[in-house]
């Protein structure tokens, strides 16, 4: 039990550090004006009080978890919804839906993949986190499925997302 648990610390750790370096891509961040994807993120995001309650219902509010252009590596601030998530899972034993998306930009076949390999990161992550692997499906649509229209960084940066969905 306690080599299970240095494993999802190293697991957690591992991903943390990969997150951070690389979370910094110049020239792919929103302008000036643009819509946060972040935003609701945070250590009391939510919180009037402060308290953890309300901390842990903001995360857990939070359903759609973004990512940077091309790339399929988890924030370090998504990580922290979706510990709230995964014990959620563990204790009522739901099954979820966890679909991945894509900006336009890209070949249809590949934003498929692309939006396979971000679904797939959460599924690892919750994995990881003692959610079984028979309560979550994933489904990829690419960039089929857009929540915001137009070919602008705001839109991308919106379209670039796993829904995951009760």
């Amino acid at each position: 039990m306690e080599m299970l648990k240095f494993g999802k610390f190293a697991a957690l750790a591992l991903a943390m550090a990969v997150a951070v370096g690389c979370s910094s891509k110049g020239g792919d961040a929103a302008g000036e004006g643009a819509v946060d994807p972040n935003a609701g993120y945070g250590a009391n995001a939510g919180a009037v009080d402060g308290s953890m309650g309300s901390e842990e219902a903001a995360l857990r509010a939070i359903t759609t978890f973004y990512f940077e252009y091309d790339s399929s590596d988890l924030k370090p601030e998504a990580m922290r919804a979706l510990d709230v998530h995964a014990r959620d899972l563990q204790a009522s034993g739901q099954r979820v839906v966890l679909e991945g998306h894509a900006d336009e930009r890209g070949t249809r076949e590949y934003n498929m993949a692309l939006g396979e390999r971000r679904a797939k990161a959460v599924q690892r992550y919750l994995v990881l986190q003692g959610v079984s692997p028979a309560q979550l499906e994933l489904v990829s649509y690419g960039e089929e499925r857009p929540v915001a229209m137009g070919s602008s960084e705001e839109s991308w940066t919106q379209n670039r997302r796993v829904e995951l969905k009760k």
